[in-house]
């Protein structure tokens, strides 16, 4: 135990809790009541025990700690409800974290009432993106969805183990891979042959790559389209990546939404951005899920971080723009042509002012 009332080991794709299911009548569903990394929130038995296959896991702990049960009444919710977890607003962290229960849709064998959710952050309360009820419609699903914002005791509630999230686990269980071989099956592909993520109307308060507008500028002399995944709907943007047989991504969020739709056949490289696990967990992600080898690249002058409140999701990388082109000829992602301008310090620092400073490396 690590002082959180959780004593389970970590979920694992290879077995354990994470492959288990367990129904629990009268169970009380707790929702976090502040915003926090790791929250008292989850699933309580009707004795008052912690139902732990409910926690929700990110690599090595529980972010959901074992909540108190809450005094007086409680709101009911009646019939046979799917656990599903936390959910997310942010893209990237829904895809791998607010999906990861959904198999036991199937594996459980039985009809299902809707399926239950608590807010990541109390302030969204029960607010679902236009988005998400599109990815769970691409998922086959046309149940009700419902997220907790107060204690609710539910008749009776089905929680699978946590079968993907970040960590070892992003491989996924077998049964929720399994599940996932649905998902946009209807959506064809649409689109040319060499396509390029970009991230570059995100903003740099998300993090990003100084020159990716000029990387979009040659990439798109050597044919690829330059596809902004914000812009569009999810079928189309799984329509292009379906189109696609080169893929070339700023390294994000956008590459999860890939990975349940991608194929062995596809080649794909992240260009990367920074220093960070999230790296290694796309590209296990692509391995696992659609068997493929993907190819990072690190090609940056430097690393920048925010003055003040660090994060390293915030970092901006400037790129190296011909070591960059000669990785991409190496890796056959480009044809070898003229060689490409190296981006000047000062053109730096008036993108970025004096909110960033260089990171050791």
């Amino acid at each position: 135990m690590d002082g959180t009332g959780i004593t389970q080991e970590k979920p694992r794709p290879d077995g354990g809790w994470s492959h288990e299911i367990e129904e629990v009548p009268g169970a009380l569903v707790v929702p976090p009541t502040e915003s926090a990394f790791r929250q008292a929130a989850g699933v309580l038995r009707a004795d008052g025990s912690h139902c732990e296959t409910g926690a929700f896991w990110r690599n090595h702990r529980s972010l959901t700690l074992t909540p108190d049960a809450p005094a007086g009444e409680v709101e009911t919710l009646e019939g046979r409800w799917l656990w599903a977890g936390v959910l997310w607003v942010h893209f990237g962290h829904f895809l791998v974290e607010s999906t990861g229960r959904l198999w036991g849709l199937d594996a459980a064998h039985q009809e299902f009432d809707g399926i239950l959710y608590i807010p990541k952050r109390p302030a969204r309360g029960e607010e679902i993106a236009g988005w998400q009820r599109a990815f769970w419609e691409l998922a086959g699903i046309d149940l009700p969805v419902h997220v907790a914002t107060a204690p609710t005791r539910v008749e009776t509630l089905v929680v699978p183990g946590q079968g993907f999230g970040l960590g070892e686990i992003i491989s996924g269980t077998p049964a929720f891979r399994s599940f996932m071989t649905r998902f946009a099956e209807d959506v064809a592909p649409d689109g040319p042959e060499r396509l390029y993520i970009s991230r570059s109307k995100l903003g740099l308060s998300k993090g990003g790559l100084i020159g990716e507008e000029r990387l979009e500028h040659e990439l798109a002399a050597q044919g690829y389209e330059i596809f902004h995944p914000q812009d569009h709907d999810l079928p189309t943007q799984i329509a292009r990546y379906k189109a696609a047989k080169q893929i070339l991504a700023a390294e994000g969020s956008a590459l999860h939404l890939f990975g349940f739709v991608g194929r062995s056949d596809q080649k794909v490289a992240m260009v990367l951005r920074r220093q960070s696990g999230a790296t290694d967990m796309i590209a296990e992600h692509l391995r696992s899920f659609c068997g493929i080898e993907t190819v990072q690249i690190e090609t940056l002058q430097r690393i920048l971080k925010k003055k003040g409140g660090y994060k390293k999701r915030h970092d901006l990388g400037v790129i190296h723009m011909e070591q960059l082109r000669q990785a991409l000829v190496a890796n056959g992602f480009i044809e070898d042509r003229a060689p490409w301008k190296t981006l000047r310090w000062g053109d730096v620092r008036r993108v970025i002012g004096d909110k960033y400073e260089p990171r050791k490396r």
